[in-house]
């Protein structure tokens, strides 16, 4: 992201500050528009390459198979949601794959499958082609998200790696808003060339990092680390899937991930059906979002880096989204201009929500991990996090659009109990074993 199928080799230098003992300089100080570090350079233009591409693709992916290549819609959205869950349940054994081969190797395959299945879009041309290439670039890409959070967990100092992701987060959304402006362009001409042209551009987004990742270096820690061996008994090979502790951090963090979705499906749907706002709230609200978000995480990951810290953040978390559940509910029935407003509220109250429960929820993927098994550590919590998201729209719809105000409570209620438990689920995860993380 050798020789020895365990690790990858140890001849590569660590990064600048990331050896033992030396306190290292914040990780996002810019040397001019890019960090100082260059490590987190390169992570940083990969990242702007690859989210540029999606952030394209994202406002005319489905309506490439719908009004260009001529697929029913609803077969378009049960074909996505196969794809779905091959990628859960493709992430746990990606990142037994990083833990032995490396996650810098295996990652830069993933990557790069994801672009050659998503050219193969512009070769579609019936039902079967489509699920097929789906689920390929589909599967591939959700896999790769343990064996990125794997990645990390080499290359990245442990001491700054939360407030580096916080950095590559607010890069990421940049990239995404850039790219979805282009994609506009694409989707007001609405012509074959101008889909195939975006998606093209869109799997060269994940070719191109897939040849840079292979050049980061490893850092200090993971140089020295000792892995768990190919031929250790499959109790430690696969420690991740059976750590109770860690699984039901795992599951409480992908409660919380469900607002990802309540941004993207519900507030679209609840604006439309249930409030007197225009319709054009619905983009104001990601706006709001994506500048907020690029504005808050890294300061706020600061906070939040150590495990008292991320639990802490993760109860307001919960708490801070029960808040915006509450105001979104009020918005129904108020007048257009008031709608707006309290829904906008909302929206900022559900950011900082956002950018707490990002943070704790990086540090408490690594801290409560075991060290010398990362890729199947973050290939659980990535597939926990993917499962979140894939349950969101349903569980979204089925309370908040249904039911209105009840819903919004039942959801607020939700997010509160669980931003509580965490704190009961992290002191039992300690208590468990003295061998988790790295001291972050």
């Amino acid at each position: 992201m050798t020789t020895t199928p365990t690790s990858e080799s140890a001849s590569d230098s660590p990064p600048s500050g990331s050896s033992a003992g030396t306190a290292p300089a914040p990780a996002t100080r810019a040397a001019g528009l890019l960090p100082a570090d260059p490590v987190l350079r390169r992570a940083t233009v990969l990242t702007a390459f690859n989210s540029l591409g999606n952030g394209l693709y994202f406002p005319l992916g489905a309506l490439y198979f719908t009004r260009i290549v001529g697929l029913d819609a609803t077969s378009v959205g049960l074909g996505m949601t196969v794809a779905g869950l091959v990628g859960v349940a493709a992430g746990i054994p990606a990142g037994r794959a990083a833990d032995r081969w490396g996650a810098r190797r295996v990652g830069s395959l993933l990557w790069g499958g994801t672009g050659f299945a998503t050219a193969a879009y512009v070769l579609v041309h019936s039902y079967v082609g489509f699920v097929l290439a789906v689920v390929c670039a589909t599967g591939l890409q959700m896999a790769s998200r343990g064996v990125q959070g794997a990645l990390y967990a080499d290359v990245l100092p442990a001491a700054t790696r939360v407030e580096a992701r916080a950095y590559l987060r607010m890069v990421t959304n940049v990239g995404m808003g850039v790219g979805g402006v282009f994609g506009a362009i694409a989707l007001q001409l609405d012509t074959r060339g101008a889909y195939m042209t975006v998606i093209l551009v869109n799997a060269l987004s994940f070719a191109v990092p897939a040849l840079m990742v292979r050049r980061l270096p490893l850092a200090a820690h993971a140089i020295d680390r000792v892995p768990v061996a190919a031929d250790a008994p499959a109790a430690d090979r696969w420690r991740a899937v059976r750590d109770l502790p860690f699984l039901a951090v795992t599951v409480l963090n992908s409660a919380l991930v469900v607002q990802y979705t309540l941004s993207e499906v519900g507030l679209p749907l609840w604006i439309v059906e249930r409030t007197e706002a225009p319709r054009w709230t619905a983009a104001l609200l990601m706006i709001v979002n994506c500048v907020l978000v690029a504005l808050l995480q890294v300061r706020v990951a600061r906070r939040a880096s150590q495990v008292h810290s991320a639990v802490r953040a993760m109860g307001w978390a919960g708490l801070l989204l029960a808040a915006a559940c509450a105001v979104y509910a009020l918005s129904a029935g108020l007048s257009p201009v008031w709608a707006v407003l309290a829904l906008t509220a909302g929206a900022v109250v559900q950011v900082f929500a956002e950018v707490l429960s990002a943070s704790g929820g990086w540090t408490l993927g690594y801290a409560l991990a075991d060290a010398r098994a990362h890729g199947v550590y973050q290939g659980v919590f990535g597939a926990g996090m993917s499962a979140g998201m894939m349950a969101g729209p349903a569980l979204v719809t089925v309370t908040a659009i249904q039911h209105g105000t009840a819903g919004w409570a039942v959801l607020g209620v939700l997010f509160a109990v669980v931003g509580v438990a965490v704190a009961p689920a992290v002191r039992w995860a300690q208590l468990d074993g003295d061998w988790r993380g790295e001291g972050v």
